[in-house]
């Protein structure tokens, strides 16, 4: 057992068998369609979906500062430190949730903002695990952290914005949205530049988006990682998964694909193709 125990929430869409792989303790945050309220661990992708198209409305929340705790607890306890890597703070009330929960815990627990979600802050994680794994101290750990948050970038084609104004999340970008695409009838480009959802462009179609993407992304190369994420695109994912890494310059097979799960969905909607690099280190 490492002395450094990792902690994250699902934002991350990282899987059961990752998780346990890597000893990574996942704290659910909250999905809520109408008067009934899930950990997003306990609704599958598909479930989910099923409730949407069954005319659901879906909300979220953090986990309650109690699970945060309960979990620290267990960890502390078992003689290790703790290191809780939570979903971007500037549109989630999850790190504030951790942190607070962390104060009981004066000095063995650290609590680390990604600013960054979905798999760019799966990578965060997993990069934690392993150095934890092989007896890196919590210092050397958040020095890589901080090198992997300012060399990240994450681009997220929207084939909607109906989920993103409902979900109340990006309220500062949304009378910008609006106009774009009810004059335009274009696609939306956002980033995610330190933490917080940007317009970054739009497009004429789906297609001409995906083109966006790559094109901004590899102005980052070289890349140390690469990462692509949609809702209900499983059908042109590796496709442009494909085109990435030929444009990167890198194996497609090193970039992941992920359908991400309840939490991201209920802003994103369906039809999103997302994309993320890590700039290697110059």
């Amino acid at each position: 057992m490492s002395k450094i125990a990792i902690v994250t929430d699902t934002g991350t869409d990282l899987t059961p068998e990752q998780t346990a792989e890597l000893g990574i303790h996942v704290v659910p945050l909250m999905v809520t369609f109408g008067t009934e309220t899930f950990p997003s661990s306990d609704l599958s992708i598909e479930d989910y979906w099923a409730r949407v198209k069954a005319g659901g409305r879906p909300g979220t929340s953090q986990p309650p500062t109690g699970l945060y705790e309960q979990v620290y607890r267990q960890l502390v306890e078992a003689g290790q430190q703790v290191l809780c890597l939570a979903i971007t703070s500037k549109h989630s009330g999850t790190f504030n949730s951790a942190w607070l929960a962390a104060q009981n815990f004066p000095g063995q627990v650290t609590v680390f903002d990604t600013l960054s979600l979905a798999l760019a802050q799966a990578y965060q994680a997993i990069t934690a695990a392993r150095m934890a794994r092989e007896g890196a101290s919590m210092e050397a750990i958040l020095q890589r952290l901080e090198s992997i948050r300012a060399r990240t970038h994450f681009v997220i084609a929207l084939d909607t914005i109906e989920s993103l104004r409902r979900g109340g999340r990006a309220d500062q970008i949304i009378p910008v949205l609006e106009r774009v695409v009810r004059v335009l009838s274009i696609k939306p480009l956002l980033e995610i530049r330190d933490g917080q959802l940007k317009l970054l462009g739009a497009a004429r179609s789906r297609e001409k988006s995906h083109r966006q993407i790559i094109d901004e992304l590899a102005k980052h190369t070289p890349v140390e990682a690469a990462m692509v994420c949609h809702t209900r695109s499983a059908d042109i994912a590796p496709a442009f998964a494909a085109a990435l890494a030929a444009r990167l310059g890198v194996p497609v097979e090193s970039i992941p694909i992920a359908e991400t799960g309840a939490i991201l969905a209920s802003h994103a909607g369906p039809g999103v193709i997302a994309a993320g690099v890590i700039q290697a280190e110059r």
